[in-house]
């Protein structure tokens, strides 16, 4: 199976990417990651690509539609859109895109257990297959200072991501990345799962750790771009298939 269509042309790309970013925030929004005006998803446009596109400030991911998306480059400015742009979206994603240029996407949400585990200051352990995953490779802000209003803070988290796919940013909650507006996704909804998955453990005892070599191994099966991409499959089919205008 293809790694999504290939050789298209600019404009074709670009809304390929803006219906993977539809189709991103109506599966966040069922899946209860909204949390009032925040939360992000970006992707980097194509052409321009020191500008991304992200979801407008104030609309509930439940009702995104392609239309409302709106574009915004490094200084914050709208530069496609009428709807103005969450100030902190842009903060953080203009210096996680500066930051990592091998990728297209990243998504950030206040979603529970993300943010439940980001409180405790800790990395995810590998106790589980799925959270193999992310087997040292995430990476843990540690210097929460309050709403990210200010780019440098943009740059830390940057920093603190390094070349990983997420970053736990702590009290605050989960960032991921990844080269397709499908995989950036995916890890999202995997490592909140994850997360959830070690609160339970460690509320039931002291959970076993999957070996090093091990763990390793399973992150390069199930861990690299094309897992991230395909993995989200199924919930794209089904969110298309019943929530169809989000392609408006």
């Amino acid at each position: 199976m293809p790694f999504r269509p290939q050789d298209l042309s600019i404009d074709d790309e670009r809304l390929l990417r803006k219906q993977e970013l539809a189709g991103a925030f109506r599966l966040f929004g069922r899946l209860g990651f909204a949390e009032g005006v925040a939360g992000h998803i970006t992707a980097r446009d194509p052409e321009f690509t020191d500008t991304f596109w992200v979801n407008p400030f104030g609309v509930s991911f439940n009702q995104i539609h392609v239309s409302d998306l709106i574009r915004v480059d490094h200084e914050g400015n709208v530069v496609e859109g009428v709807l103005p742009v969450n100030r902190a979206a842009f903060c953080i994603h203009a210096e996680v895109h500066k930051a990592r240029p091998d990728t297209v996407a990243a998504a950030h949400s206040h979603s529970v257990y993300g943010k439940s585990f980001s409180s405790l200051g800790i990395r995810l352990d590998p106790i589980t297959q799925d959270a193999c995953a992310f087997y040292e490779d995430h990476g843990l802000y540690t210097d929460y200072v309050g709403v990210v209003s200010d780019t440098e803070e943009g740059r830390r988290i940057g920093v603190a991501l390094g070349d990983a796919k997420a970053v736990i940013l702590q009290n605050h909650g989960l960032l991921t990345v990844g080269q397709t507006v499908p995989e950036a996704a995916w890890w999202f909804i995997t490592m909140e799962r994850s997360c959830q998955a070690q609160l339970s453990a460690m509320a039931a005892g002291t959970p076993k750790h999957i070996d090093h070599d091990t763990a390793t191994l399973v992150r390069s099966q199930i861990g690299h771009p094309f897992a991230g991409w395909f993995q989200l499959r199924p919930l794209w089919n089904e969110i298309i298939r019943s929530q169809p205008d989000l392609f408006d």
